[in-house]
């Protein structure tokens, strides 16, 4: 037999130019989108941090012709017990509302119509989306009529012989933080009822019959299993909270006093009814960075093998 030296066969690369056409065009699609992030989401940002180092007001002298000062808003803030108590009710608020209240009450009612008829998740589904789709303004007023001192707690309380109170006089920020586990659980409840369906049967079959307890199974199975979906509720519903103005305003106005007055309710006063635009800017930077922080935490976390 004779040997033939087949030509060998050399890979065909396409020209940088080409290459870089190619990518222009993926590209090409994305910039009205990368155009409105830039306008409506970096430009505001950069902005505020512009006016953060600023005296700028909305009035007189300040609004016409603003001059940079530095660290100045920066230094007032960290000295002014007003932001220290805004900042740890923000926290404590974001605690009870997101983390626990939202995060923990979605599980359970995602648990509990896991596998349930379909009817009963209907019925269950409206009620507890309808909350959610509610205007926030409309939640807050709901909520104050019901918390007020003449609201419907309080006739249902005489109605039974109970003495009724002054809901929003005497715990102002546990009421807003029901009011906000009320209306934003049903998101929480949407993502893991997702997750749920993921969890594959055969493993919580298997368990079952190894003899493992349902406890055990939510434990070793369902939760780990869970995991990337909880992480990423838990970063929606903590940024969520930490923008939540309308329903404290309109329930308490951050009152009485300063008792719930989170940081987004003091910056809008201080930059809006103080006209310190500069100065409520400073705190809209430290709100954007502890919300900051918080994603770093879930992000990291998601990173993780299970």
């Amino acid at each position: 037999m004779v040997a033939v030296d087949l030509p060998e066969r050399t890979a065909t690369r396409r020209p940088p130019a080409r290459r870089g056409r190619r990518a222009a065009g993926r590209a090409l699609p994305l910039v009205p989108a990368f155009g409105l992030l830039a306008l409506f989401f970096v430009g505001p940002i950069l902005w505020c941090v512009y006016a953060s180092f600023t005296d700028i007001a909305l009035t007189g002298a300040g609004a016409s012709t603003p001059h940079l000062v530095g660290l100045r808003n920066y230094r007032q803030m960290f000295s002014d017990p007003t932001f220290t108590k805004s900042l740890w009710l923000t926290v404590v608020f974001l605690i009870g509302s997101a983390i626990i209240g939202q995060n923990i009450g979605g599980l359970i009612l995602a648990l509990l119509m896991n596998g349930r008829r379909r009817i009963v998740r209907t019925v269950v589904g409206i009620i507890v989306v309808g909350a959610w789709v509610l205007p926030e303004l409309v939640a807050g007023f709901m909520w104050y009529a019901f918390l007020s001192d003449t609201g419907t707690l309080n006739a249902i309380l005489h109605a039974v012989g109970l003495h009724g109170k002054s809901w929003l006089y005497s715990m102002p920020l546990a009421s807003v933080t029901i009011a906000n586990i009320w209306r934003g659980t049903a998101f929480s409840m949407l993502v893991y009822s997702a997750a749920l369906s993921n969890v594959p049967d055969e493993l919580l079959e298997a368990a079952a019959v190894d003899g493992a307890s349902a406890f055990a199974r939510l434990r070793h199975i369902t939760l780990p299993l869970m995991r990337r979906a909880m992480l990423t509720n838990l970063m929606t519903i903590t940024l969520q909270t930490l923008g939540v103005f309308t329903l404290i305003f309109v329930m308490t106005g951050g009152g009485p006093g300063t008792k719930s007055q989170t940081l987004p309710i003091y910056m809008y006063q201080e930059a809006f009814k103080f006209y310190h635009l500069g100065y409520g800017a400073a705190l809209a930077i430290v709100l954007l960075a502890v919300g900051g922080l918080f994603s770093i935490v879930y992000l990291r976390g998601m990173r993780k093998e299970v």
